[in-house]
This record gives C-alpha cells, sequence and structure tokens, in this order.
C-alpha cells in the first residue's frame, strides 16, 4: 500500500493528529439513568470553573431530529435523536456537554452539573418491549418519524410470504427447524470516534473519522439550518471503522459547541465510549426452519427474527431488511416467508456492523441447512450445489426481485469446490493427543449485493499536473479498507503510467464533486469505477489534444508513461497540456451504483473440541471468494484474512455485555475479549476465477463479504466434532462445555 510505509512507522495522520492553536476541549455528562426525563438542570457551578468556557444543554440543541445513521437517503432512517435531548433513553446518554480549556478540566466541571431526573419505566428484553403494557421507548412519536409501530417499540418490520409456507412444510420429507441466538458485538476499531471544528474563511470545518464526509456534511447542514457550502467535512485516514463510522456520533455536539464558542473544538471518545456510547451490532433471535424432498430439494424456508435496535432506530430498518435478503434469496424454494421486526429497548443502540444483517440470519439459515444435510444423509456441500440460484434463476425473498440485482458474474459452484477440495486435501495439522478430544467438519456459504440498493454515488476527476503526476480527486475515505491502493492502480493502468505518479486527494468534501461514502464494500466497485471512467475520459482528451496537434487521427495515437505517440512523433505530457485550453487537462467519471451484482464466500473448518473443558481448536480454516478479477491479490488476500479473523472473534470470543438494566459491563478491552495474532489460524483462501461485468476492470466487492459464512461453519464443524449444535454466539469454551455436559448423547 502507498501508506505502508508511514503506517508501520507511525507517521501517517490520522483525524487529530494536527496543530490548532486555542483548542477547546469537550467532554459529556451522560445519563445514570436507562430512561429518565430530564426536570431541571443546573449548570452555575460548572461555569465557575476556572477554564471552563461553556456548557451545553437541550436549551441549546436545535430542535431537529435527525438519525445518527446515515445514508444516501436520509429518510431510510427514523428521526428519533436530538443533539441534546430532555429525554433519556439509554444509560451514558448526552445529559450536557462542557467545553473547556482542557479534557480534565471539562470532566472536573461535568461532574458539578446539577440534574433532577424524573425517572421512568424502562424495558431492556425486545421481547418484552414490544408486548402490550410495556414501558414505550419512544411514545412521544409517531409514524411520521419513520418508526414502524411507537406505540409497539417496533422501529421496522417485514411480514411477507411467497407460496404457501405452513403447507409445504407439511407436506415435506425432511424438516429442520431451531433458534439461534446471535450477541452485542463493538467494532473495536483502533482509533476511537473524534472530531475537530474549527470557523475557517467563515466556513464551519469538520476533521472527523467518518465513513462518510458528504452524507455528514448534509446532514450537519440540515441539523443546523446551514448552506452545505458553508460546510467542509474531511477525514485523514481513519484508524478502521467496520460500519461504526457510519454514525453521527460526535460531529454534532462539535458542531454545536464551534458555532456558539466560535473557537476550535475537539471531542474524542475515550476506549470506554466506544463500548458504552457507541452502537454495536444489532443482537438478533432468529427462528429458522427449513422444508426439502428426499432428494435434497429445498421446498421452504420461513425465518422468524426479532432483532434489538436498543435505544433508537439508527440502521435498524436497513440491517433487518438486508439481513433478510441474500441469506435466502441465495437459495432457490417454491416457499419462503419473513416475520421480522426490529425493537426498541432502553439498552445502548445498535447500529451498522459489517455485513449489516446478513452474518446473524446467515448463521440460522446455514446451520439448519446442516441439520438438513444430517437427516438427508447428504454431504453439506452437495445439498448446497442443488439448491444455490444460478444465473437465469430470480432472487426470491418473499416476491422476485424487482431492483436491479444481476448476476455480474457467477462463482458459487467453483467456490464449492474449491472449499471442499482443500478440506478434503487436508492440511498436515494433526488433532491434539488425547482421548478428550474429537473433530469435525464444517461449511458455509454467503452471497452478498456489492453495492446498497437505492443508490450510491460517485462522481471523481483526474487532473494531469504540470510535472507529469496526475491527481485523483475521489470523495470515499481510507479506513483500511485498501480503496487508496485500488484507485492508484486503476488510475494507472488506464493512463498507462507508473503507480507513484498517481496523488489521491480523498474524503475532502472541498475535494471530488460527491461520493455516498465508504460503507457496503463500495469503494472499489463504485468509486473505483469513478475513478476509472474518469481516468479513461483524461486518457481520451490526451489523445484528442495530440492528434489535433499532429493532425492525426486519434486512432493512431496511443498514450505512453510521458506522453502520447502519434506515429513517429512523441508528444510530453507537458506539451500537451500547454497546448490544451487554458492550460488544464482534467477527466471526469462518476457511477451510481446501479445495476448491482452479487458476491459469494464459501468457508470450511476442521475443527478439534476438547470435550471436558470446551476448547475449540481450529485445525484448518479455509475460505473460497468470488471477487471477479482481482486487483491487488495481496491486500484482498489480506481483506479476507482481516474479515475472517474479525469474524471467528464474533463466533468464539467477543460479547458486549450488560447487567440486564442497561449497564454494560464489558468496558475495557480487558473484559472484551478479542482474539489476539495467536488465536487466529492461518486461512487458506482461493478465488474463484470470474470476471464481472458491472466492476472496474472485472472486479467484485469484498469487504464484508468474507466475514458472514464464518460463524456457521464454524458452529456446523462442532457440532460435527461433538454431536451437539451450538445455537448461540459467541461460541465460548463455557457455553460449549455446557451442552456436551447436559447433551452428550445428542445425535
Amino acid at each position: 500500500a502507498p501508506a505502508g510505509k508511514r503506517i508501520v512507522a507511525g507517521q501517517e495522520p490520522y483525524t487529530l493528529d494536527l496543530t490548532t492553536p486555542g483548542l477547546l476541549h469537550l467532554a459529556i455528562l451522560g445519563s445514570p439513568h436507562a430512561h429518565a426525563r430530564i426536570a431541571s438542570i443546573d449548570t452555575t457551578a460548572a461555569l465557575a470553573v476556572p477554564g471552563v468556557v461553556t456548557v451545553l444543554t437541550a436549551a441549546d440543541s436545535p430542535a431537529v431530529a435527525f438519525s445518527t445513521a446515515r445514508h444516501q437517503d436520509r429518510r431510510d432512517d427514523p428521526d428519533d435523536t436530538h443533539v441534546l435531548d430532555t429525554v433519556l433513553r439509554y444509560r451514558g446518554q448526552r445529559v450536557a456537554a462542557v467545553v473547556a480549556e482542557s479534557v480534565r478540566i471539562a470532566e472536573q466541571a461535568c461532574r458539578l452539573i446539577v440534574v433532577d431526573y424524573e425517572v421512568l419505566p424502562a424495558v431492556f428484553d425486545p421481547d418484552a418491549a414490544r408486548q402490550p403494557g410495556a414501558p414505550l421507548v419512544h411514545g412521544d412519536k409517531d409514524t411520521s418519524a419513520r418508526i414502524a409501530d411507537p406505540s409497539r417499540n417496533v422501529v421496522a418490520q417485514m411480514h411477507e410470504e411467497y407460496g404457501d409456507v405452513e403447507a409445504a412444510i407439511a407436506e415435506a420429507d425432511v424438516v429442520a427447524t431451531g433458534i439461534w441466538q446471535t450477541q452485542r458485538v463493538a467494532h473495536a476499531a483502533l482509533e476511537t470516534h473524534a472530531t475537530r471544528g474549527w470557523i475557517e474563511d467563515g466556513r464551519l470545518t469538520l476533521r472527523t473519522s467518518s465513513q462518510v464526509p458528504y452524507l455528514t456534511r448534509d446532514e450537519i447542514a440540515h441539523i443546523f439550518s446551514l448552506d452545505p457550502a458553508t460546510v467542509r467535512v474531511l477525514t485523514a485516514r481513519v484508524g478502521g471503522g467496520f460500519g461504526g463510522k457510519q454514525e453521527l456520533l460526535t460531529e454534532d455536539l462539535v458542531t454545536l459547541a464551534v458555532l456558539k464558542t466560535q473557537r476550535p473544538v475537539q471531542y474524542e471518545f475515550t476506549r470506554t465510549d466506544e463500548f458504552t456510547i457507541t452502537p454495536t451490532r444489532h443482537p438478533m433471535r432468529v427462528g429458522a426452519t427449513l422444508a426439502a424432498t428426499a432428494d435434497g430439494r429445498l421446498t421452504a424456508i420461513k425465518l422468524d427474527v426479532l432483532s434489538e435496535a436498543g435505544a433508537y432506530g439508527n440502521h435498524s430498518a436497513g440491517v433487518l431488511y438486508h439481513g433478510c435478503h441474500e441469506s435466502i434469496s441465495v437459495y432457490r424454494a417454491d416457499n419462503k416467508r419473513v416475520d421480522a421486526e426490529a425493537v426498541y429497548t432502553n439498552n445502548l443502540p445498535s447500529g451498522a456492523f459489517r455485513g449489516y444483517g446478513l452474518g446473524q440470519i446467515i448463521f440460522a439459515v446455514e446451520s439448519a441447512l446442516d441439520d438438513l444435510a444430517r437427516r438427508l444423509k447428504m454431504d453439506p456441500f452437495e445439498l448446497r450445489r442443488r439448491n444455490v440460484v444460478v444465473p437465469g434463476d430470480d432472487m426470491i425473498v418473499t416476491h422476485p426481485d424487482q431492483s436491479d440485482l444481476v448476476f455480474g458474474s457467477y462463482g458459487l459452484q467453483d467456490c464449492l469446490g474449491l472449499a471442499q477440495r482443500a478440506l478434503q486435501r487436508g492440511n498436515g495439522v494433526a488433532a491434539p493427543d488425547g482421548d478428550q478430544w474429537r473433530t469435525g467438519e464444517g461449511m458455509a456459504l454467503a452471497m452478498i449485493a456489492t453495492t446498497p440498493p437505492f443508490g450510491h454515488f460517485s462522481s471523481t476527476s483526474v487532473t494531469l499536473e504540470a510535472d507529469g503526476r496526475y491527481t485523483v480527486r475521489v470523495g470515499t475515505a481510507e479506513f483500511g479498507n485498501g480503496t487508496t491502493t485500488v484507485h492508484t492502480q486503476i488510475a494507472a493502468t488506464a493512463l498507462r503510467t507508473d503507480p507513484t505518479r498517481i496523488l489521491i486527494s480523498q474524503s475532502d468534501t472541498d475535494g471530488a464533486t460527491y461520493d455516498t461514502g465508504a460503507y457496503a464494500s463500495t469503494g472499489s466497485v463504485v468509486a473505483g469505477q469513478a475513478v476509472l471512467r474518469a481516468a479513461l475520459d483524461l486518457h481520451d482528451r490526451l489523445l484528442a489534444v495530440a492528434a489535433a496537434m499532429t493532425t492525426s487521427p486519434m486512432v493512431a495515437c496511443a498514450l505512453t508513461a510521458d506522453g502520447v505517440q502519434c506515429g513517429d512523433r512523441q508528444i510530453p505530457l507537458a506539451e500537451l497540456l500547454a497546448a490544451s485550453p487554458d492550460g488544464i487537462l482534467v477527466g471526469h467519471g462518476s457511477h451510481s451504483g446501479t445495476p448491482r451484482s452479487v458476491a459469494f464466500n464459501v468457508h470450511a473448518f476442521r475443527v478439534a473440541v476438547n470435550q471436558v473443558t470446551g476448547e475449540v481448536r481450529i485445525l484448518q480454516s479455509v475460505q473460497a471468494a468470488d471477487a471477479g478479477v482481482i486487483i491487488n491479490p495481496e491486500q484482498l488476500r489480506g481483506q479476507l484474512e482481516g474479515g475472517i479473523a474479525q469474524a471467528i472473534g464474533s463466533a468464539l470470543y467477543e460479547e458486549v455485555r450488560l447487567d440486564g438494566q442497561g449497564t454494560v459491563t464489558t468496558q475495557v478491552f480487558r473484559h472484551y475479549r478479542v482474539p489476539t495474532f495467536a488465536d487466529v489460524p492461518l486461512t487458506e483462501v482461493y478465488f474463484a476465477e470470474t470476471r464481472d461485468a458491472l466492476g472496474p476492470y472485472g472486479a467484485k466487492s469484498m469487504s464484508e463479504a468474507p466475514y458472514n459464512p464464518v460463524a456457521p461453519a464454524l458452529a456446523n464443524a462442532i457440532r460435527d466434532a461433538v454431536g451437539v449444535r451450538p445455537y448461540r454466539l459467541p461460541m465460548t469454551r463455557d457455553r460449549i462445555w455446557q451442552l456436551i455436559d447436559e447433551q452428550p448423547s445428542a445425535d
């Protein structure tokens, strides 16, 4: 990667790595209650602390409701949030903010704010929350806030059927059913959420750790009634996102503080903030029932999904709908039913997380499929081969997909073969010695759309500079996803030059025209396609200028690293630039994110499980991916290995725990078990040989995809080893031991 050496040497600048004279710092007072109304608030003592500049309360907050979730269409998420509110719906929610000369002073002053709370009834279980008589988390709102049913605490819901599921289940030769449960997971990005804001040339400038600078700019303008042209949002390299930075969590308070003080202000989350007030992965309870004929043809798929939104609905609708989509549209079945609800509670909010709902539901579907294969006495790879969609099939959830989702390429069958053959070959790693160990194998697959629906836009430019280098202006953010490298390679290839002569200017709303943002794996296939189109546009402009200078046809001219060759004449880039109108040569390109392709991943494990202790050791880990043309094999392999490592963490170790009353008990890494290097096995990565019709140079997106099949593949391997099915994540050592202890002879 171009920045690799700087990152390793600690020289790559991140969000707060700059000097800002006169900088103020912001700290918040968090709610001690899971649900309360602020009856009164006295900031007198806090304001009297030397070094305190101002204290912000709900009285200072704009009356505009919004969502911390950011999407191309702001109406995708419910307007249920204010910068500062008089009603507090989870522990730690902002009550007030102190702006002071230092963090220490701001925190000291927070402790002096006197608040009289009217404590309200709270609800912490999502199933209880939707029952009659439950405390209402957003009972003061109606459906105009885009909340499906505030009277039942239901943020979003889906109750749809295709065919007749109950009849198909009744007629089936074999049925597998169960209820699976997934947990809250923290993103655990190395860089916490942070924003520094200031006024520059009469404009508000926010430098922030965000995946979505343009969407942040537009929502800040909406909340504070500003002209978007007077707001600039930029990011440096962001130290990890995984969906957690597709949220507006610090920028709004910093904006409020900067506008009030007219001085630079910084707000940085602590690591404890990341665990206690940052939205997590949605915990879900997923009921799955699958029915099939005796020869292994799926006849019915039924889902019953309960997703916990927490106190605010950010991303809950999208996560619910997306999770219920590709998880079952990847399979052919004449009858499908989905009953799914996302429900408010007084726990900390849930939000966007890698996989965006697919991982939770795929865990249930692929586990149920494994049970089905066992009852049919059929190889699990073969069962999937017989039932997966193939080009020409409709992709059906509860009706034929009428969207822009197409098979831009298809490598799923190849992935199944690659993973199965790797598992059959083995890797020479033997199971541990001892009678207490049992070995097993398991697999699972996943399909994912390469772009979100309803449009994902990028408008870019590539400019020839006087020194012969090219500047690519692209709006997407770099947070370890590798798009900077991919965009460099795309531009260099199109312009027939060396990558060292490509300069990337990115993630600055004053730079490129527009970019929806770096989420839903769009950095390569949307922004990358826009970069390619801009580079090809500039390529043609260079040839046109050269052809005019030499009176040659354009087809007789060819771009080289140093100029354009027209017949026997080589025209240097500098001469082309000088001969162009106004001495400027720039190409433009854009992409709207449609139509969309699908990508596939198959994961397989061989494991050893200790029946005495419940310890799981991964002996072999294999993933086959259909990523289209591989633009950068080393980087893509790293992307898959990282996604798999994160998924193993979610599957075996990681869980944000609460005490049942809304208090997070895993508040530091010491109590939140992220896998170490030693916990992550070497994964064999194989690529299907496909070329996508929609992606730049035939590439497909692969940022979220590798995460999704890992947990069910691991659960299926554990089931194969010990004869007992895990239904709950994470599959910690104590839970596996308990399963074995309680049902040692389960079939």
